[in-house]
């Protein structure tokens, strides 16, 4: 295919595909080599093929690869925007999966593979659709920045975080960002479609629990058992329920679906709203109060011997505004005994409402009329919550056009990640749409 033949939606798929087949996975081990520098020079090579000016960053770890570019826009006077996608991905297990999760398949209609829908698919939009700029000669209307980054799935810290605290000065003047979990589309019965864009996300505590006793042989009695006491205070972490906040994303939410599906939202009971979104409920429901989950436990080392330590980690979530109160909240359930660390990262939240915003709709409505955007806070976390530390506004903004069947949730971080072929082909449209005219 002639340089000329080549658009972004053309090459949108084959640029998702060969991403996917390098394996840049993400222990979340912060001593190990890291994975991205093959997926960050490839992006590399790709913008630099098409005339960019790349900015290749590594942070203190080895293989933390880290590409950012520029275009310059039409008027410097106004703040830049911010386009970001993290290039690793979380392990996957091959015996699990129907392909290879490193293999970028493209059948049935999809583009299988880990990174497929987190966040791959989004990196070969971006990517599409800055090499169709530079290809043309379009100039924005203001400076877009492109970066490309690692470490996300173990919290940015050698990725967005490092370049925030190192290199702040690749983002001079960017005022408003887009990245994940935002823009895919929902269908609600009767047939109203809605995209999400993501304007919050809770903010992360992960928590690493001890607790001390006495050693001895697993035949005597025992009285002092760190096991028992660390089960125990789990066991009531697992047990609390923090209390039901309606905030204002969320509120604006579920008002938008009652308008959409003619159902009527009572704010005394947004958890009946939320039951009624199916595969959607798992992800908005987790939005409705602070959460605390326990992911790993560790005790012992031999079947006869009662061990001094037990250790646990919790995966940790609260709502804007809820820092404090949460940390008192895990105290308080916990109880004496307990030794508390944690790494934490904060809530991010901005109103729906703006000339972005705008540019959203009218992008989205171009290429399926008659849908609508609709605001909604995430209960996980990305990128945004480094960025934010340079005052950047941040929306999450990654169009797809999905099967009204497909349970979308599910997929990330799921068996047999996959993507729709032509939602790919969708999104790169509509931002191309969107990064002509934001």
């Amino acid at each position: 295919m002639s340089s000329a033949e080549i658009s972004a939606v053309s090459e949108v798929v084959s640029l998702a595909s060969e991403l996917i087949a390098i394996d840049t996975s993400n222990s979340g081990d912060p001593a190990a080599v890291g994975t991205e520098r093959a997926a960050a020079e490839y992006v590399a090579a790709k913008l630099a093929e098409v005339g960019y000016e790349t900015t290749y960053v590594e942070s203190g770890a080895r293989g933390r690869g880290n590409v950012v570019a520029r275009l310059a826009g039409a008027d410097p006077r106004r703040g830049a925007l911010l386009v970001h996608g993290h290039l690793d991905v979380v392990p996957a297990d091959p015996g699990e999966w129907s392909v290879h999760p490193f293999s970028g398949e493209v059948s049935d209609g999809y583009v299988w593979g880990r990174g497929a829908v987190d966040m791959k698919g989004m990196v070969a939009m971006a990517l599409a659709v800055a090499r169709q700029f530079k290809r043309d000669g379009v100039v924005p209307p203001r400076d877009l920045v492109f970066a490309f980054v690692a470490d996300e799935e173990a919290g940015g810290f050698l990725g967005a975080r490092w370049l925030v605290d190192h290199r702040p000065e690749l983002f001079e003047g960017v005022t408003e960002a887009i990245s994940e979990v935002g823009g895919f589309s929902v269908t609600f019965d009767g047939g109203a479609r809605a995209y999400l864009v993501e304007t919050a996300e809770k903010g992360v505590m992960w928590l690493r629990l001890r607790t001390t006793g006495t050693a001895g042989h697993g035949s005597m009695l025992h009285q002092d058992s760190a096991v028992a006491r660390l089960t125990a205070a789990v066991t009531r972490l697992d047990a609390h329920r923090f209390p039901l906040i309606l905030t204002e994303p969320v509120r604006q939410f579920l008002e938008g679906v009652a308008e959409l599906t003619g159902v009527p939202f009572d704010e005394r009971d947004p958890e009946a709203a939320v039951a009624r979104l199916g595969n959607l409920s798992r992800m908005i429901g987790a939005t409705l109060r602070d959460t605390a989950n326990v992911t790993m436990l560790e005790a012992g080392y031999k079947a006869n011997v009662v061990p001094s330590t037990a250790r646990a980690t919790v995966d940790g979530r609260m709502l804007p505004g809820r820092e404090e109160a949460f940390e008192a909240e895990l105290a308080e359930i916990l109880g004496p005994g307990v030794e508390r660390e944690w790494d934490s990262l904060p809530p991010v939240q901005t109103s729906f409402d703006g000339t972005l915003v705008d540019a959203m709709a009218l992008a989205i409505g171009a290429e399926d009329p008659g849908a609508r955007i609709l605001p909604y806070m995430l209960s996980a976390g990305t990128d945004a919550k480094s960025f934010q530390r340079l005052g950047i506004r941040h929306f999450g903004f990654a169009p797809l056009r999905l099967p009204p069947e497909l349970d979308f949730s599910a997929l990330f971080h799921g068996v047999d990640e996959r993507v729709p072929v032509d939602a790919l082909e969708f999104g790169v449209r509509v931002l191309d749409r969107f990064l002509r005219s934001c």
